[in-house]
């Protein structure tokens, strides 16, 4: 189910102290799923989780992984500067490439970040820009489809990201002649998971393949990176994925392909984003427009610029109506923008209680891949973000755009 755990008082008293649309935040939520995290792979030695930076980009929540002893995952220059603002150094930054500019790998290793390697050219271009660490890892594609059973999990065959087995080897022997010492393995081979199977069945495709790259490289492998797509339930009959449970099976897996996890065995990374934050965002928005003509439209002042998803995936958040919670639903609406694009729709056909002009509207499951993925088309704006401190209280942590930063690029 979407995170019902906010009650409407707080919302309310949210749109009240700042004027809509803006994301808001909930910093309790955020930390008691890190602490989950954690416990669910404390077996692993040396476990870590990297916050995709590309989720939720803001120093704010940043400082929060920080202080939990998170590191960070970034695939960008402006990602790499807000993890070294925000105090981030060393193996505390997985720096994954993906066709980036040779700039950025000199940047990661100027920081000693930690490389992941996305393709075969990439260690010749990591080797003239920044040189070759005595630590990489190596971003692995199988290829075809993730099965489990009969269902098909991922399509890692149509994806842009990583290296055939037989392009793994011939890396890592180059990386060893050029002074590499340890290796580690990564992939991201489904997205939004809520198979509970698929971390273990990633697990061992990973561990198996880095007990066999080790013996024919000879090089030691020093982590498995499991990276993310650890799912929440967008949908309200989805069943949340139980990360104790999910820590468990891939123990299982790593026990019987390493042996008991001890100190020196191959540690364990994840870089979720959207399983640590997702739940614990809510774009606000009132409604500020009825349109009766084939359909009801009731138009808000956010729009895609705030959040993309549904405009670009078709995805479903789900929406409520601040006050009108246990209200009967009796209505369809089609919720919109203000684009002048017609997939500018936070919902299509929505089941909703009735809406009066001035009703807070309170779309779910935003706190990931939500105003990070914002633009100004149309000149429309990206909002604000608030954070819901664990004491109550609200802190702006990003102003909402004005017409002067519209323009301020110009020349």
């Amino acid at each position: 189910m979407p995170n019902f755990s906010v009650p409407d008082s707080v919302f309310l008293a949210a749109a009240q102290a700042f004027p809509t649309p803006f994301h808001l935040y909930d910093e309790s939520g955020i930390r008691r799923t890190i602490r989950k995290v954690k416990d669910a792979f404390s077996w692993a030695p040396s476990f870590r989780e990297y916050f995709a930076v590309k989720a939720l980009p803001n120093p704010r929540i940043l400082e929060i992984f920080r202080s939990e002893g998170c590191g960070l995952d970034c695939s960008s220059e402006c990602e790499l500067i807000l993890a070294k603002r925000g105090g981030f150094a060393g193996d505390e930054i997985m720096f994954s490439a993906n066709a980036m500019p040779p700039r950025e790998f000199e940047m990661a290793r100027e920081l000693k970040a930690v490389i992941n390697l996305d393709d075969l050219s990439d260690v010749e271009l990591l080797r003239q820009h920044g040189g070759i660490p005595e630590e990489v890892s190596l971003r692995f594609n199988p290829g075809g489809e993730l099965r489990n059973g009969s269902a098909i999990m991922g399509q890692p065959g149509e994806s842009k990201y990583g290296m055939p087995r037989d392009q793994m080897k011939e890396a890592l022997l180059r990386l060893k002649a050029l002074g590499c010492r340890r290796f580690g393995l990564h992939a991201l081979l489904a997205s939004n998971s809520i198979d509970e199977s698929y971390f273990p069945a990633l697990a061992r495709l990973l561990f198996t393949l880095g007990r066999d790259l080790q013996e024919e490289c000879g090089l030691p492998l020093s982590f498995i990176n499991l990276s993310g797509g650890v799912g929440i339930p967008y949908l309200p009959g989805d069943k949340p994925n139980d990360i104790l449970a999910i820590g468990r099976r891939v123990r299982d897996v790593y026990t019987e392909i390493f042996g008991a996890p001890k100190e020196g065995s191959p540690g364990i990374r994840t870089e979720m984003g959207r399983f640590m934050t997702g739940p614990y965002g809510w774009l606000l928005t009132r409604a500020v427009h009825e349109k009766k003509i084939y359909r009801d439209y009731i138009g808000v002042d956010a729009c895609a610029s705030c959040l993309m998803r549904p405009a670009m995936y078709g995805a479903y958040h789900h929406i409520h109506v601040a006050g009108k919670r246990d209200a009967l639903a009796d209505r369809l609406y089609d919720v919109t923008g203000a684009l002048c694009e017609n997939n500018d729709k936070f919902a299509w056909n929505r089941p909703l209680p009735q809406i009066q002009i001035g009703d807070l509207l309170v779309i779910h499951d935003t706190g990931a891949h939500g105003l990070a993925m914002g633009y100004q088309y149309n000149g429309r704006l990206r909002c604000a973000e608030v954070l819901l401190k664990e004491d109550g209280t609200f802190r702006l942590i990003r102003r909402a755009e004005t017409p002067e930063d519209y323009f301020s690029t110009l020349v």
